[in-house]
């Protein structure tokens, strides 16, 4: 089902919903004779079809952007590419951005991760923080919004952001070391207040019309949840599970993995600022304690 959201911005949905995606995947399109999409989704013949539809007479798809690659937003974009000839820009492959401590991580192979990732996404063209792009005769900026995953990024089209799934209306973003990283979702967050910005149109979900809100919401969500982790090792010394099963009382049980993710990314955040120590080396149950 094809929408318009603004004029020149429409979003078809993937048909994946899940506890994880909710509705489904967005995809949007964006132009009139050139049309832009971004985040084409994942590997689906009727999505794919829905997508070549909806480039009407006299538009073209000239360009393919993907804010990150895991399974639910990047896979079609190759198939999409043969079918029109439209490059593919995003920050890098999927491993790239991670930064000098989460590749240790990865290297180490000991904290587990790795949810969802396309491992074999490549662009055409890897685009720096910051790049501008003329299309349709306006102008897509590309920005490397680290932190649910490593070459995340955000693309501002005119009064416009596309946040991926750095901002959510209907969830806070999974953060799962070591392709997430919560200093660097932090930073990110940061850098995106700074723009002036106002409506996101996310992965999934419906817009956020007061984005630097939930951004404040979001950086507010995380700095309570540190304090819960710190609070509950003050009590005993405890894995990421341990704490996950103490903290998310409310949450789905079958959500319980992910919200371990998050915890883990909040235990390594806190010993690289030195509030916790970890009791052995860095590995999925290593317990922490407060110094």
């Amino acid at each position: 089902m094809e929408e318009t959201i603004y004029s020149g911005i429409r979003r078809i949905l993937a048909p994946n919903p899940s506890p994880m995606t909710f509705t489904g995947t967005n995809t949007y399109l964006i132009g009139h004779k050139e049309i832009a999409v971004i985040d084409p989704g994942p590997k689906s013949s009727s999505h794919m079809n829905n997508i070549l539809k909806a480039t009407k007479a006299g538009s073209k798809i000239t360009k393919i952007f993907v804010t990150h690659s895991h399974l639910d937003h990047s896979p079609l974009a190759a198939e999409l590419s043969e079918q029109t000839n439209a490059k593919i820009y995003a920050f890098g492959d999927s491993f790239a951005g991670r930064s000098t401590e989460m590749n240790k991580l990865a290297h180490n192979n000991s904290i587990g991760g790795g949810e969802g990732v396309d491992t074999n996404f490549k662009p055409n063209v890897s685009l720096m923080d910051g790049a501008e792009l003329i299309h349709d005769n306006e102008k897509i900026i590309a920005i490397w919004t680290p932190g649910h995953f490593g070459n995340h990024m955000s693309f501002i089209f005119k009064n416009f952001l596309f946040c991926g799934d750095h901002v959510m209306g209907w969830a806070s973003s999974m953060v799962s070391p070591p392709d997430g990283d919560l200093a660097a979702f932090r930073k990110s967050c940061a850098k995106l207040l700074e723009k002036s910005q106002s409506i996101y149109l996310p992965g999934h979900g419906q817009k956020i019309e007061d984005g630097p809100s939930r951004i404040r919401w979001l950086l507010s969500h995380r700095d309570k949840r540190e304090l819960q982790i710190l609070n509950a090792l003050t009590k005993k010394p405890d894995t990421a599970e341990g704490i996950a099963k103490r903290i998310y009382t409310d949450v789905d049980p079958q959500l319980l993995p992910a919200a371990t993710r998050n915890v883990i990314a909040h235990l390594f955040d806190l010993v690289s600022r030195k509030r916790i120590a970890a009791l052995g080396p860095l590995k999925l149950h290593t317990k922490y304690s407060v110094l």
